[in-house]
């Protein structure tokens, strides 16, 4: 698509490292829920170092939403988005993206993995069609984790959240194994949303494949 400039409208932290962006959706922009678009900002030495940010927001809604884990010790672009506010602007480039709803399954998120999830989450909550869809989120502590009321709200007792980091009461503790996933993920299950860090992905898909999760129910993206 050719490149649209939006403003923002709205910019604020949902977790001490993740920022919630509301912009302007211009006319005739679509995408479907699960999608990214590569994103830059409009200002000098910045237009030219796009990035993949997951949209949040869902299709038919009138603005577009992104949450965006930013990394100030890095010094790159999501470091100065911590630097925007609102009325400073963004360009969109393309949109793109391997992950989106295929049927009730079972979503597992790494970190800021969860983010091409939440669009396909609320979506399906708008519609009333949630059904027994099961998340589950792995983090390093409780503050890591991103919108954990709204997904709760929207999956009920269907949130599995684990930690790596810390043990805190009423979440599982420790980093996803082949028996975590053998309590939480059935033989018969027909679609594995899987996104996160490459190395969490990586043990992941090998931890499904020793529990017979047919590879090709698998749908996933490296974040």
């Amino acid at each position: 698509m050719a490149q649209q400039i939006v403003k923002i409208r709205y910019i604020t932290h949902i977790t001490h490292d993740v920022l919630e962006i509301v912009t302007d959706k211009p006319e005739g922009f679509t995408f479907t829920a699960g999608q990214a678009v590569a994103v830059s900002i409009n200002k000098i030495g910045w237009v030219n170092e796009v990035r993949p940010f997951s949209l949040t927001s869902i299709p038919e809604q009138y603005f577009l939403e992104f949450i965006i884990k930013v990394y100030p010790l890095h010094k790159g672009v999501t470091n100065h988005l911590l630097q925007l506010k609102e009325g400073d602007e963004l360009i969109l480039h393309n949109t793109f993206g391997a992950i989106s709803y295929k049927g009730k399954g079972v979503f597992i998120a790494g970190g800021a993995g969860i983010t091409p999830f939440i669009s396909i989450l609320r979506d399906l909550h708008s519609r009333k069609e949630v059904d027994s869809n099961k998340l589950i989120f792995a983090n390093k502590t409780k503050e890591d984790i991103i919108l954990e009321a709204e997904l709760k709200a929207i999956l009920k007792h269907n949130v599995v959240n684990i930690i790596a980091d810390e043990n805190v009461k009423g979440y599982a503790q420790g980093l996803i194994s082949e028996s975590f996933l053998k309590s939480h993920v059935s033989q018969s299950c027909k679609n594995v949303y899987l996104c996160g860090p490459p190395q969490m992905m990586e043990a992941v898909e090998g931890q499904l494949r020793q529990l017979n999760i047919d590879e090709k129910s698998i749908t996933k993206e490296e974040f």
